[in-house]
């Protein structure tokens, strides 16, 4: 514990002083899972539409983030660890958000970003690959400076998300009827050139 309690303090110590700071922090910590929905829209709507490999990575990146966070579950089930604010002194520390007294680790948030992040390296474009990975770089970071997190929540959900990323490719061809449904949604890819064709 003292490793965590030392990294805790080390980006909690800064929270509570400036108002622009907390706010941004505070946002990110909270509205990640929002930010990633409109990333996901974003870049589906706004790829080529002749673009069927890198829509099934974005199917791929999505499915990470839910593998992790099943993994997560069945981790707090077998381990709990309560949150900072459950265990340390009143006054030596500060919350930003408000939070459920759940499981603390591993991290659901970083896990999930990561899961989504890791699943995009070397297979989208360069601005989804940036945007996911600075997203769940920035996430890992609020979660600790709001006080609703320890240091190896954050590692141990940056482990499995980055793992869960990289397994989903390992079995990307099983999770294909999905993209293909995404795609005949949309009229993209084959599924656009059929509908002309008619």
């Amino acid at each position: 514990m003292s490793f965590d309690i030392r990294g805790f303090h080390i980006f909690n110590q800064f929270a509570g002083h400036h108002a622009f700071i907390d706010n941004s922090f505070a946002f990110f910590a909270q509205y990640s899972l929002e930010l990633y929905i409109v990333l996901f829209i974003i870049a589906w709507l706004t790829l080529p539409k002749s673009e069927i490999g890198q829509r099934h990575a974005l199917v791929i990146m999505g499915l990470a983030g839910v593998l992790g966070l099943i993994i997560n579950v069945i981790v707090s089930h077998i381990y709990f660890r309560p949150r900072p604010f459950m265990v340390l002194a009143k006054g030596t520390f500060t919350q930003l958000i408000p939070h459920s007294p759940d499981a603390s680790f591993p991290s659901d948030h970083t896990t999930g970003s990561f899961g989504f992040a890791a699943a995009s390296w070397g297979k989208t474009p360069k601005w989804i690959t940036t945007s996911f990975t600075v997203l769940a770089v920035f996430n890992a970071i609020a979660r600790l400076y709001v006080g609703v997190h320890w240091p190896t929540d954050i590692i141990a959900g940056m482990i499995i998300g980055t793992l869960s990323g990289r397994l989903l490719w390992k079995f990307s061809t099983l999770v294909q009827p999905i993209t293909d449904l995404g795609l005949r949604l949309f009229h993209y890819g084959s599924y656009e050139r059929n509908t002309l064709k008619k």
